[in-house]
């Protein structure tokens, strides 16, 4: 672990490899687990902003979910999560003609109807940030369903936080993002 600025970051982040590969997981992060993306405070405004012009993106079965539980809920346990369909797939989840999972949020903003890419949450996976009080805690979650991007991210020699680097931009900064560059730098 080391510290940048008002983060703890583990140093996996810059030792692990990994890139996304959906034509072999066909997006499973989105529909594996037992919960939703977790959210930011913040996106719970954003999500209910948007919805009217991601509604039509999403599938009848996400609609039904989100219109019963809201475009966000808060589990059991106080965490700001998206909904599921019956408890299973998230609700912004849409499939491609391969049966490939995407997001419907990523896909109205793909198409310029909305500036919001879709939850940091998603956008920075596999790391996830946890907030307390005096700093946030940047990790690298492992993950089964993601065997074959960690293969694929050490074939091509792409560590996770260059995978990321978009969503570390948006989260912390681009100075941040440079002085995570120098520690990897010096660390390899």
């Amino acid at each position: 672990m080391f510290q940048l600025g008002k983060t703890i970051v583990s140093e996996d982040i810059i030792q692990k490899e990994f890139v996304c590969n959906l034509s072999t997981c066909k997006g499973a992060c989105c529909i594996e687990g037992s919960a939703g993306a977790p959210l930011e405070e913040n996106e719970v405004a954003i999500l209910e902003e948007v919805y009217d012009k991601v509604k039509p993106f999403l599938r009848k079965e996400g609609i039904r979910a989100i219109e019963q539980q809201g475009t966000s809920i808060t589990s059991d346990f106080g965490e700001l999560e998206t909904p599921l369909i019956e408890g299973e797939e998230c609700a912004y989840v849409i499939f491609d003609e391969k049966g490939t999972a995407l997001c419907g949020i990523e896909e109205a903003y793909n198409k310029q109807l909305i500036d919001w890419k879709k939850p940091i949450s998603c956008h920075l996976y596999p790391i996830r940030v946890k907030d307390y009080s005096e700093f946030a805690a940047v990790n690298y979650h492992k993950w089964e369903i993601c065997d074959d991007a960690c293969s694929l991210g050490k074939e091509l020699q792409v560590p996770v936080y260059k995978f990321v680097k978009e969503a570390l931009v948006r989260k912390f900064g681009q100075n941040w993002y440079d002085e995570l560059e120098k520690v990897a730098q010096k660390a390899t």
